[in-house]
Formats: structure tokens, C-alpha cells, sequence
């Protein structure tokens, strides 16, 4: 089981920090993933890390805004977001995966989803 927690509402330019805690599985196993959808949109990755936190992927819009980490003893995975735009306003996602955590079709298990509003 994945829970997302952390979404909320910031102004353009700030930031937000998001997390997932993982129950149900060896969470030091998994590639785990964040995602997002906005509204009218298709689901899009955002940024992925390894099982052991030894590499990183990021989507191009989020470069060097974003940052993923996560910590295998607490079994949670956290996205830090900072200068934050209003295009990032999404329904936000954690994911693991079965795969490796740069293949984004692998990610087969999915948290409910918290919301992140920019506001301009």
C-alpha cells in the first residue's frame, strides 16, 4: 500500500515537500516513481529513483526544480518541490515499480494521490 501526504496549496515560486509511505512489501526492493495528472490530462512521470537511492531520473519540466529521495528504513519516498509554476498544479502520484526505475511502463502499483495548486 502506497500513502501520499504533503499536497496543499503555494504561490508561484514556492515550495512543497510530498511523501509516500509504503506498507505491504520489501520497499528497499523497489524502484519507486512520482507521477502526476492534471486536470484534462493524460498521467505523466516526474521523477523516478532506484531501490537503493544510487540513481535518479527526472522528467525535463521539473529539472532542477525537483528533487526525489527516500529513506528504506522508514520506507518512505519523498519529492521536493521548489519554484514551484502554476503548470505544475497536479494530482500527484507515488508509484513502485516491477521494473527498473527509468522504465515508466513498469510501474504497476499506485498511491491514492495528494493535490498540489499553484497558484499565479
Amino acid at each position: 500500500q502506497l500513502v501520499e501526504s504533503g499536497g496543499g496549496l503555494v504561490q508561484a515560486g514556492g515550495s512543497l515537500g510530498l511523501s509516500c509511505a509504503a506498507s505491504g512489501r520489501t520497499f528497499s526492493s523497489y524502484a519507486m516513481g512520482w507521477f502526476r495528472q492534471a486536470p484534462g490530462k493524460e498521467r505523466d512521470f516526474v521523477a523516478a529513483i532506484s531501490a537503493r537511492a544510487r540513481s535518479t531520473y527526472y522528467a525535463d519540466s521539473v529539472k532542477g526544480r525537483f528533487t526525489i529521495s527516500r529513506d528504506n528504513v522508514k520506507n518512505t519516498m519523498y519529492l521536493q518541490m521548489n519554484s514551484l509554476k502554476p503548470e505544475d498544479t497536479a494530482v500527484y502520484y507515488c508509484a513502485a515499480s516491477s521494473g527498473s526505475y527509468y522504465q515508466t511502463s513498469a510501474y504497476d502499483s499506485w498511491g491514492q494521490g495528494t493535490q498540489v495548486t499553484v497558484s499565479s
